[in-house]
């Protein structure tokens, strides 16, 4: 037990005389006991942070040749998106790889407003040349490529980005077309 102990005075050299002082012990038991049943309390009852994850819709598996044949996306409707080292992207606006404007073309941009503001600007573009599809969804379709270079960040601020644009349509891709492989160069390392 911890206790609090006070001698009591009294000298010898006085006539006078003085009563005792008792000793004054202050048991610390009950205040250590009380002490950790909170510190227990506030542990249990306590919500512990729970992990966050990311939805990806992915489309459902389709057994019907007839749905699974379906026309080839065109360049003019497509973003793609080169995830590259040091949190770079390389974007290629709606034109092909292997086309003759795409060297001169392709754009360096980074991760954050300068990328949602192609993102828009891509968009709206695919929007007014193509206009909606049947079921009024913009034809608008975003190719997400991580080069090897990249990393795990890099590809969860792309995805974030297409909840943040709200991008209804895009695909992440993991291979690249030698077209490509030869429009990038050592940027694809």
């Amino acid at each position: 037990m911890a206790d609090i102990a006070q001698g009591g005075g009294g000298g010898h050299g006085d006539k006078k005389v003085r009563s005792k002082k008792a000793s004054t012990r202050v048991d610390m038991t009950p205040m250590v006991d009380l002490g950790f049943l909170l510190i227990t309390f506030f542990i249990l009852a306590t919500t512990l942070s729970k992990p966050s994850s990311m939805s990806l819709a992915v489309p459902d598996k389709q057994t019907d040749v007839k749905e699974q044949q379906s026309e080839p996306l065109k360049a003019s409707k497509v973003l793609t998106l080169f995830l590259a080292k040091d949190n770079t992207v390389w974007a290629l606006d709606r034109i092909a790889a292997d086309d003759d404007k795409a060297k001169t073309d392709l754009k360096k941009v980074s991760f954050g407003p300068d990328l949602r503001t192609l993102i828009f600007q891509s968009q709206a573009q695919v929007d007014r040349e193509h206009g909606k599809d049947d079921k009024g969804l913009s034809q608008f379709v975003v190719v997400i490529k991580p080069l090897k270079s990249s990393t795990y960040k890099n590809m969860v601020d792309a995805l974030d980005e297409m909840a943040v644009t709200r991008s209804k349509r895009y695909a992440l891709v993991d291979a690249l077309t030698t077209a490509e492989k030869e429009l990038l160069g050592d940027k694809a390392e």
